[in-house]
C-alpha cells in the first residue's frame, strides 16, 4: 500500500481557485470580439416544417449570419451526428436514423434547434429569432414507452429502434419451469434532467486552416473526432480544449449539435463564434438520464436460492439516438445484471423506443444504476413474498469470496469480493438492531419508519487504456500531462499528489495538464469511473521510466553500476557513494549535461481487466402519512473500493452519488404532456434535493484490493448513485408494506406517497 500511494485525505487544491472566482471556465475565456450565438428551438414536439423564412432575422441589427440545416448542408458539412447502433437479437442492424445538428424538413422535440443566429451581441441574436418565420403542419406526439403511434423515423415505422437480446432464453425459461417459486415485479426508472451546475457552452475559432473548439465537456477525443468527421478536415487541423469544467455526470461525454453549430459558423464567419446554454434551454436539450421500464423475475429452488434471472426492460431513447445512447440500456446494463449474485442463468431482453422528447443518454452511472435498481428492488421483494429475511436472502445468494475470480453469466469476471463480509460490518454501523425502538418511536408520532438495503456492484467502464506524460522543465517544476478530464472530481489534487507520492517531488511544483488534444494526443476522457484506475497506472509506468533511464544516467556520476543503485520513492542510492540525488537533482544534473532527451517521457497503458467496486447502502426514510412527505433520516454505506489514495475525495464522490440517487428517488422527475411539452422545464417546477433535504451521511471504507492493477484501486465515482436508489425505494416500500402498500415507484413525492396512503386499490395484494 505504502509504495503505490499513501491514503492521504489531502485538501483539494484546485479549490482555491474555485472558491475565490478564478476558475477559467468556457463563458470567462471565449476571445475578445468573439460573436454571440443562440439558438432559435421548435416550440412544437413533432410536425412537418413548412416554412422556415430567415431573411427579416438576417436583416436584424448586429446580425452577421442565420444558419439552417440546408446552410450548413450547402456549405459541404455532414450533418448527421454519430452514434452507436446495435445489433438486435435477430442479427438485423438497430435503426440508425439521420440525427441532424439542426432540424431538417421535420422537428421532432420541443427544444429541437431549428436555426441559429450570431450576432454582434446575445441580445441582439435573441431578438432576431423572434423576427424568424416558423410554421409546422402538427403531426400526433408520442411520449410513451410503446411500439406504434405516429412513426418519427421511416427506418423504425413502429418506433421500435431496437430489440436486443443477451444471455439463454431457453435455459432461462426452462429454469422457470422448474422453479419451486417464482417472483416478478415491474419497476420504473424516472426520467432525470442532469442540470449540471455549469451548464453546456462552447466557443469555436477558425483561421482558415485550423479549427479550434472549447467546451465544457469530459474529454477532447469525442468532439474532435465529431468535428473531424463533420467537416472532413485533417485530425492535425483540429484542436479541442476542454477547461475548467462545472459537473458533467455523463451527459457532457458525449456529443451534441450545438458545438458542431457553433464550429460551422466561426468557419462560415472566419470569426469567433461563443454560445452558453441557459437554465431552460439546457432542461429542454441536454441529453436526460434513465426512462426505462423493467419487468424482473427470479426463479428459485425450494432452499430460496436464485436459479433463474430474467429482465425485459424498454426503455426511451427520446427522438433520436444520442451518442451512447443505445448501448447504455443494453451491453452496459449487462455487465452487473445479476449483481453480487451467485446466477448463471440468465436473459436480458431490452427494446429502445423513439418518443417525441429530448435525447437519453448516459447519466452518472450509465446503466450500471439502472440495473442494480431493478435487481435489488426485485430482491426485496421476493424476500417479501417468501417471508426471508432480506439481509438473509442476499447472504444465502451472494458470489462466495473462495469462488473468485467469478465469471459472471454476462461475460464479467469479477477479480475480488467479499460481499457477505461488508453485509455484516454496515448491520453494525447502521444499527439495524435499533431500528425497531426508532420506527416504534415514529409511531407514538404517528410517522412511519423504513429501512432499506442495496448491495451494489459496478464495473469500471471506458477505454481501458490510458497515457501519461511528464516534463521536467526548465524552471525546475514538473508537468503530467493527463488524458481524462476533471468535471469537478478533484484530479489536480489526486494526480499531482500520487506522483509525488512515487517520485519525492513536492505536489505543490507539479503542474498538472488536462484538456488539450494539441498537448495530449490520446486520451480516453472522464466516465465509467475510470480516471483514477486508468491514469496512475499510466503514471506508475512514467514513473518506472524515469527511473530507469535517470538510474543510467547516475551510474556514470556515481561510478557504480546502474544494478547497484535504488530508489526509495525519494532518493536514488548506491553503497559506496555519497552522493542521494533527489529525481528533480537527477534532472537539473542531466540538463547541465546537456541530456534533454531525459527531460520527457511518455507512457501508455492499458489494463488487461476491471475492477468492480461494490457496497453497501442502508437507508432509514420517515414518512408522515398525513402529508406524504419522505425525510431519507439516516443514511450509512460501507463501500469496497480497495485501495484509497485520498479517502476524504473517495468520501465526497461518495456523498455527491448519493445526492443524486436520492434527489431521483425522492424528488426528482421530468413530466411531458401529450402533447408533448416539457412541463418541468425550470427549477420552478423541477425539484432538486437541498441540503436539508438530505441526511448526513456514514462513510466506510472496507478495502478488498483489486487485482485488476497493479495499486489494488477500484473506481469510485459513480458507486454513490448506483446504490442509492434503491436503498431509498426499498425504505419507503418497507415504511409503507404494513399499509397496504404493495408497489411503490420513484419518485416518492409527497402527493404521490399520499395517493399511494389512501387509494382504496392500493392494498391488492
Amino acid at each position: 500500500m505504502e509504495k503505490f500511494g499513501k491514503s492521504q485525505s489531502i485538501k483539494r487544491v484546485e479549490d482555491v481557485r474555485f472558491l475565490t472566482g478564478h476558475g477559467r471556465y468556457v463563458d470567462d475565456i471565449s476571445p475578445d470580439g468573439a460573436l454571440h450565438a443562440y439558438f432559435f428551438r421548435s416550440s412544437v414536439a413533432h410536425g412537418v416544417i413548412t416554412e422556415l423564412d430567415v431573411a427579416d432575422a438576417r436583416d436584424a441589427q448586429g446580425v452577421h449570419a442565420v444558419l439552417t440545416c440546408a446552410d450548413l448542408e450547402a456549405s459541404g458539412m455532414k450533418v448527421g451526428m454519430s452514434a452507436s447502433i446495435l445489433t438486435n437479437r435477430d442479427g438485423t442492424k438497430a435503426a440508425a436514423p439521420l440525427r441532424p445538428v439542426l432540424a431538417k424538413d421535420k422537428v421532432r422535440f420541443v427544444g429541437e434547434s431549428v436555426a441559429l443566429i450570431i450576432a454582434d451581441t446575445y441580445d441582439q441574436a435573441r431578438d432576431a429569432a423572434e423576427l424568424i418565420m416558423f410554421d409546422v403542419d402538427d403531426l400526433p406526439a408520442k411520449v410513451d414507452i410503446s411500439k406504434g403511434g405516429e412513426a418519427l423515423h421511416a427506418q423504425a415505422p413502429d418506433n421500435c429502434a431496437f430489440d436486443w437480446g443477451m444471455g439463454d432464453e431457453a435455459a432461462t425459461q426452462a429454469a422457470f419451469d422448474n422453479a419451486a417459486k417464482t417472483v416478478s415485479l415491474e419497476v420504473g426508472d424516472n426520467r432525470i434532467i442532469v442540470n449540471s451546475m455549469e451548464p453546456r457552452g462552447c466557443y469555436a475559432e477558425w483561421d482558415g486552416t485550423r479549427l479550434h473548439l472549447a467546451n465544457n465537456g469530459q474529454g477532447v477525443w469525442v468532439p474532435k473526432d465529431n468535428l473531424v468527421k463533420a467537416f472532413g478536415l485533417d485530425p492535425k487541423n483540429v484542436r479541442v480544449t476542454n477547461p475548467d469544467t462545472g459537473g458533467g455526470f455523463g451527459m457532457k461525454g458525449m456529443g451534441h449539435p450545438e458545438y458542431l453549430c457553433i464550429a460551422a459558423a466561426a468557419r462560415v464567419l472566419g470569426r469567433p463564434v461563443r454560445w452558453m446554454s441557459e437554465r431552460t434551454e439546457a432542461m429542454l436539450s441536454d441529453s436526460a438520464g434513465r426512462d426505462l421500464t423493467s419487468f424482473a423475475e427470479f426463479a428459485f429452488d425450494e432452499n430460496h436460492k436464485i436459479i433463474a434471472y430474467r429482465v425485459q426492460t424498454k426503455c426511451n431513447l427520446g427522438a433520436y439516438n444520442s451518442q451512447f445512447a443505445q448501448v447504455i440500456q443494453t451491453s452496459l446494463f449487462s455487465r452487473v445484471l445479476a449483481g453480487v449474485y451467485d446466477v448463471q442463468t440468465t436473459w436480458l431482453q431490452v427494446e429502445g423506443y423513439y418518443t417525441n422528447t429530448a435525447q437519453v443518454d448516459a447519466y452518472r452511472g450509465a446503466g450500471r444504476p439502472e440495473a442494480i435498481y431493478v435487481l435489488e428492488r426485485l430482491i426485496d421483494r421476493a424476500a417479501r413474498e417468501l417471508g426471508v429475511d432480506p439481509w438473509e436472502l442476499r447472504r444465502i445468494n451472494f458470489i462466495k469470496s473462495d469462488q473468485m475470480p467469478y465469471m459472471a453469466a454476462t461475460g464479467e469476471t469479477y477479480d475480488v469480493g467479499e460481499f457477505d463480509r461488508l453485509l455484516t460490518r454496515i448491520e453494525q454501523e447502521a444499527d439495524r438492531a435499533g431500528f425497531a425502538a426508532r420506527k416504534a418511536s415514529d409511531a407514538k408520532r404517528g410517522l412511519l419508519r423504513g429501512l432499506g438495503v442495496c448491495y451494489y456492484i459496478e464495473s469500471i467502464l471506458g477505454d481501458p487504456a490510458e497515457g501519461a506524460k511528464v516534463v521536467f522543465e526548465k524552471d525546475g517544476s514538473v508537468t503530467i500531462y493527463v488524458g481524462t478530464q476533471s468535471n469537478g472530481q478533484g484530479h489536480e489534487t489526486v494526480y499531482a499528489h500520487f506522483l509525488s507520492d512515487q517520485t519525492g517531488i513536492p505536489a505543490h511544483i507539479i503542474n498538472v495538464v488536462q484538456g488539450d488534444s494539441d498537448l495530449i494526443k490520446q486520451g480516453g476522457g472522464t466516465g465509467g469511473s475510470r480516471s483514477v484506475t486508468t491514469q496512475n497506472s499510466a503514471t506508475l509506468a512514467a514513473v518506472a521510466r524515469i527511473t530507469e533511464k535517470f538510474t543510467a544516467f547516475l551510474a556514470d556520476e556515481m561510478g557504480v553500476p546502474a544494478n547497484a543503485i535504488a530508489f526509495d520513492d525519494e532518493r536514488f542510492r548506491a553503497e559506496g557513494s555519497n552522493l542521494t540525488p533527489t529525481m528533480l537533482e537527477v534532472a537539473e544534473m542531466a540538463r547541465a549535461k546537456g541530456r534533454d532527451d531525459l527531460m520527457t517521457y511518455q507512457e501508455r497503458v492499458k489494463l488487461e481487466a476491471r475492477s468492480f467496486p461494490n457496497g453497501v447502502h442502508v437507508s432509514e426514510v420517515v414518512v408522515d402519512p398525513e402529508t406524504g412527505v419522505v425525510v431519507t433520516d439516516r443514511y450509512t454505506v460501507v463501500d469496497d473500493f480497495g485501495n484509497l489514495i485520498n479517502p476524504m475525495l473517495a468520501e465526497g464522490q461518495v456523498h455527491g452519488g448519493i445526492a443524486q440517487g436520492v434527489g431521483q428517488a425522492v424528488q426528482e422527475r421530468v413530466v411531458y404532456d401529450d402533447d408533448g411539452q416539457l412541463l418541468t422545464a425550470s427549477f420552478m417546477d423541477y425539484s432538486m434535493p437541498r441540503a436539508a433535504d438530505l441526511p448526513n451521511i456514514k462513510f466506510i471504507s472496507e478495502p478488498v484490493p483489486s487485482t485488476a492493477n497493479i495499486m489494488g484501486i477500484k473506481g469510485c465515482g459513480e458507486a454513490g448513485t448506483v446504490g442509492s436508489m434503491a436503498a431509498v425505494s426499498n425504505a419507503v416500500q418497507d415504511a409503507l408494506w404494513e399499509h397496504g402498500v404493495r408497489q411503490a415507484d420513484m419518485p416518492f413525492t409527497p402527493h404521490r406517497v399520499w395517493e399511494l396512503l389512501n387509494c382504496d386499490t392500493h392494498a391488492a395484494d
